[in-house]
Parts: C-alpha cells; structure tokens; sequence
C-alpha cells in the first residue's frame, strides 16, 4: 500500500459523497470518499492525513500531453523495475517518496522504462483513501475507521 503524508486544504460535501483536497509531496491531491460524509464533516482544514492507495490502482504515463480526467498525477522518477512474466513493479521516486505501481509487463515494455526515466503515477480521486495522520504510522494497514 502506498502511503502519502499531507495537510487538508479543502472538503467539499454533498449528501453521502465527500471529495477531499489533499497538499501531499508538494501536489494538490484529492480523494473522492463515499459513504462517509457524516465522518468527514467534522475534519477541519489543516488537519494532518495520509493518503493511501494500492499498488494496482497507480497507472503510468510517460510524456503525458493534454487534459485527463485523473485528478492525481504525480511526477516521479523510476528507481527500480522488477519484472515479472505477466506483471512488474515499478518502484518510484516522488519528490523524495517511495511509491510502487503495479503493472503488465507489456505496459513496461510498450513504455519503455528505464530506471532513470521520467514518469507520472496517475490515481483517480475514488482510488485514493485518506485517513487522518496518526502517532504511529504502522497501524495504518490496520485501521478500518478512523
């Protein structure tokens, strides 16, 4: 599980739907949270989080030109490629964070990558979890409600 640490900047409510703006490793980040509107409203702006999100759910672009629907792009650095048959991970360096996405080994391939290389880790808003910071960061996996 990939794991960002950052400050709400902004919380937009709307019945059971909340969508969170997140300044994480020097970026605007946003998740998208449903069902837990009722928690959220209480969470002021400026409160500590982090942001949680799967290996999966990290696409990759390289040279990524014009608008996208994702709200998450992440510029990062590839640290490491460890390639499997079907899929490889992709270890990444953002701005001083460890990141990891999951993907085909054909994407691996038609992309090119080369640790070195420049890419961005792309994540839609409903795929990113956010959960209040807390004192001891390995609980985090463990926690179902915050």
């Amino acid at each position: 599980m990939n794991r960002l640490p950052g400050i709400v900047s902004a919380i937009e409510i709307c019945g059971s739907v909340a969508l969170i703006d997140v300044e994480a490793a020097g970026l605007h980040l946003t998740s998208t949270l449903i069902g837990t509107s009722g928690e959220v409203q209480h969470w002021p702006v400026g409160m500590a989080v982090t942001l949680m999100f799967a290996e999966t759910d990290v696409a990759l672009a390289r040279d990524l030109a014009g608008r996208i629907s994702m709200r998450n792009r992440i510029p990062a650095t590839v640290s490491a490629i460890e390639r499997g048959r079907i899929l490889s991970k992709v270890l990444l360096d953002a701005g001083g964070h460890r990141l990891q996405s999951i993907i085909t080994t054909r994407s691996t391939d038609t992309l090119g990558l080369r640790v070195g290389d420049t890419v961005e880790a792309l994540i839609k808003a409903n795929e990113m979890t956010v959960v209040p910071a807390i004192a001891d960061p390995s609980r985090i996996g463990r926690l179902v409600q915050p």
